[in-house]
C-alpha cells in the first residue's frame, strides 16, 4: 500500500535533521525574535528529527519492530 503523504513527511524530517547536523559542523547563529537558540539545541532536534524520519519510514513501508 502506498503512502505518499507519509513518505513527504519522512522526508522533510530528514531534511531538517540535515540542517540541524550541518549547523553542528559549520556553526552559524539562528535567532528568533530576540532570543538565540543555542548549539546544544541543534544536536537535540537532529536526533528527534532523525528517529522520526525513520519511524515515517518504517510506517510507509509497512514494517513494523521486533
Amino acid at each position: 500500500m502506498s503512502r505518499p503523504f507519509t513518505w513527504i513527511a519522512s522526508a522533510i524530517f530528514a531534511l531538517m535533521a540535515l540542517v540541524h547536523a550541518y549547523r553542528l559542523l559549520k556553526p552559524f547563529e539562528v535567532t528568533i525574535g530576540s532570543c538565540h537558540l543555542p548549539m546544544w539545541l541543534s544536536g537535540v532536534a537532529a536526533v528527534v528529527t532523525a528517529g522520526l524520519s525513520w519511524m515515517l519510514c518504517r510506517e510507509a513501508r509497512g514494517t513494523r519492530g521486533p
